[in-house]
């Protein structure tokens, strides 16, 4: 395996090493170019003693007379580094070498760990997103193709297993985050071999999973506070019911049903909880924009009347608990109740205009 140290590495190395130490620090490659430093000038000039250091694979101390033959060398160490046991590059340190060489290998040490990190959180990355395409592809499918089928055995997807799709969709989420925040949120929702979870754009998580509803809504639960927790993150779920691997879409369907409702309600959302949901989530946007304006258009400014009806629906058409919670006395209510009436058209005290607005309040915070 051939890794090569990049100089955007290369140049996070010597900011991190720098606050460690404050002597002039360089990255060079293999063929003993400088590819980082603490003073730019040097960066793409050749560096003898680096070479040597590369080619050698050990420390070498350079002195103030060795600088003489050393093309580009400056007094100080030159200490390899390694990766998978190959060298991949030097880390030089310029001073007095009886002051510098006590850090060398502290120096060292980081470095070589500041290259490990970063290459396997590249591997995650990629591997993230090959699953992020792998499953796009799975959820369109009527079904597996021989190459899904292979790219799944790649991936160590068991496509044998009935799953449940769960969509998390992180709320209001101004910028993008950073490639470790994914790693560690990608990470922490994945728990077992048999969950498959891919990112959908900046702002949506695509969960496939293998339990029962219990125990998916104990886990979303957990996930959301992790997420809020650690990165300030609101987010909310819709979850579609159990399909085999062939009728997996269908869940998927349905999980973005149930996203719907519980982007609305800022809740986890099963789509087997849905009744009236099922019929209006395949409604157009034009074909409720149009209801709204049919309905409650006349107050749609009027925000006092269109809370209390939203208030009135959430107590179940209980007027007490309604004005209770609007902390308004019963008079109120039933006055705001009677302008509604009159600017609608539509009795809240009839079945028949009450759906009609209800359908024009659900639609309405879509």
């Amino acid at each position: 395996m051939v890794i090569l140290l990049l100089p955007e590495l290369a140049e996070k190395i010597v900011k991190e090493v720098r606050k460690l130490i404050g002597e002039e620090i360089i990255v060079v490659n293999t063929e003993g170019f400088i590819i980082a430093s603490t003073r730019p000038e040097r960066v793409g000039t050749f560096h003898e003693g680096a070479l040597i250091t590369s080619q050698q694979k050990k420390k070498l101390i350079i002195t103030e007379r060795d600088i003489l033959h050393l093309k580009g060398a400056k007094a100080g160490i030159n200490l390899p580094i390694f990766f998978q046991r190959e060298v991949i590059g030097v880390i030089g340190i310029t001073g007095d070498p009886e002051i510098v060489t006590p850090f060398a290998e502290i120096l060292r040490k980081m470095t070589e760990l500041l290259i490990s990190e970063n290459y396997y959180s590249e591997q995650f990355e990629w591997h993230s997103r090959a699953i992020e395409t792998f499953v796009a592809e799975w959820l369109q499918a009527k079904e597996p193709s021989p190459a899904l089928i292979d790219r799944a055995r790649a991936l160590a997807i068991n496509l044998d297993i009935n799953r449940t799709a769960a969509i998390i969709e992180f709320d209001h989420q101004d910028h993008p985050l950073s490639r470790d925040a994914w790693s560690s949120i990608l990470k922490s929702i994945v728990q077992n071999n048999t969950d498959v979870a891919a990112r959908s754009g900046n702002g949506r998580i695509i969960l496939l999973i293998d339990s029962s509803n219990s125990v998916i809504k104990k886990r979303l639960e957990a996930f959301l506070s992790f997420l809020k927790n650690n990165f300030g993150i609101s987010a909310y779920a819709g979850v579609g019911q159990k399909a085999n691997p062939l009728e997996l879409r269908y869940s998927y369907s349905q999980a973005k049903r149930a996203l719907k409702i519980a982007k609305s309600k800022r809740n986890i959302t099963f789509d087997e909880d849905l009744s009236l949901e099922m019929i209006t989530g395949d409604l157009t946007s034009k074909v409720k924009a149009d209801y709204i304006q049919r309905t409650i258009g006349p107050i749609l400014h009027e925000h006092e009347l269109l809370d209390t009806l939203r208030e009135l629906f959430r107590q179940n058409h209980s007027l007490k608990n309604t004005a209770n919670s609007l902390h308004i006395h019963i008079n109120t209510l039933h006055y705001r109740l009677k302008k509604t009436e009159e600017l609608t058209q539509l009795a809240p005290g009839n079945i028949h205009d009450l759906l009609c607005m209800y359908l024009a309040i659900l639609f309405l915070d879509e």
